[in-house]
């Protein structure tokens, strides 16, 4: 079929199905006082000549749109893909449409701008509510309920989901210093976002648990993508005391760190111990297995929708956030050390 020289509209099904514009406008909006022969008949209509309601148009009808809107920053990257898997099980769930924008790559800084942006466009017009992951901008000028996902480093005024990362990078630490290792590097993540900040928390408070002093040289900031785990850890490995473990504040990034350690001529486990944090699928399948920290990603997406549709469903405008419990997933990629350092050498 040829493209319509112009839009179809209400009046063009009514027409063809034979019935009124009130009737249409009454199997658009599933009422059950249309006979179901009638009901199917438009429905045909509506497919032959691929008519599709205005969202804005409806938003003025019913001051809802039935449509969820998302603003995430990447949706090639492992960690936003499987939000966008929560989020579909949540819209499906609650029966809601989706409408997503993505706001530029993970690992810029820039995007606050157009985060803003967005959500003037969808707010309240196209959408009854939105969510936004790894969010950039500070605050947001929005009527409609609005969810962040991983918030960024200030005290928000709509709905948060953030995953237990103090405790989580507590684990993991606690994790490596029982079996022995005292010199652990760091790679940490994008530090205007709330949960890279509570990591390195987390990572502090266990080497000061245990009577180890936190050492800056140790601690590196990359932006949760690959490429700077990579470089990170290989920053790490150029100490002249190199560290004999490295916890990395998101799996791509100990991702990185294990390419780095190859090129080092180093044995991930044998001569350097890895953590990440985040339990995305590739983890279970990249060589040697990764120890991680779950948090839960596709349930944080889905909470986060459910949240948003429920404010959305009773206009409640208060601030709400949840915390993703986390648990330590022991792997392949960490062994026990005697506390000697890897000699840089051995290669």
């Amino acid at each position: 079929m040829g493209r319509s020289s112009k839009s179809i509209t209400i009046q063009d099904v009514a027409r063809a199905a034979g019935v009124s514009v009130s009737t249409v406008s009454r199997v658009l909006n599933n009422k059950d006082d249309v006979a179901l022969d009638t009901s199917q008949k438009v429905r045909s209509v509506i497919a032959e000549l691929g008519y599709a309601s205005s969202l804005a148009a409806k938003s003025l009808r019913s001051r809802q749109t039935g449509v969820i809107g998302l603003i995430i920053p990447d949706l090639e990257d492992p960690f936003c893909i499987q939000v966008v898997k929560g989020i579909h099980q949540a819209i499906v769930a609650f029966n809601y449409d989706l409408l997503a924008f993505t706001s530029g790559s993970i690992k810029q800084h820039s995007r606050a701008e157009r985060e803003r942006r967005y959500v003037t466009l969808l707010n309240g017009s196209l959408t009854d509510g939105i969510v936004v992951v790894t969010p950039a901008a500070i605050s947001f000028s929005t009527v409609a309920p609005l969810a962040a996902i991983d918030p960024n480093d200030h005290c928000p005024d709509y709905l948060t989901v953030i995953a237990t990362n103090r405790a989580g990078a507590r684990a993991a630490m606690e994790y490596l210093l029982g079996l022995g290792h005292r010199r652990i590097g760091f790679i940490g993540g994008r530090p205007d976002l709330l949960c890279a900040r509570q990591r390195l928390q987390g990572y502090e408070d266990a080497l000061r648990q245990s009577n180890v002093t936190p050492d800056p040289a140790l601690i590196t900031i990359g932006n949760f993508t690959r490429a700077a785990g990579r470089s990170c850890a290989q920053q790490l490995l150029a100490l002249p005391e190199p560290p004999t473990a490295i916890f990395a504040a998101n799996d791509q990034s100990a991702f990185g760190a294990i390419e780095a350690a190859r090129e080092a001529g180093l044995h991930v486990p044998d001569d350097l111990s890895i953590v990440g944090f985040d339990n995305v699928p590739e983890a279970v399948y990249f060589n040697p297995p990764l120890t991680t920290v779950d948090q839960f990603v596709v349930k944080m997406g889905y909470v986060a929708t459910e949240m948003l549709i429920r404010a959305i469903q009773e206009g409640s405008s208060e601030s709400i956030s949840y915390e993703m419990p986390t648990q330590l997933v022991i792997r392949e990629s960490c062994r026990a050390t005697v506390g000697k350092s890897w000699n840089r050498n051995r290669a």
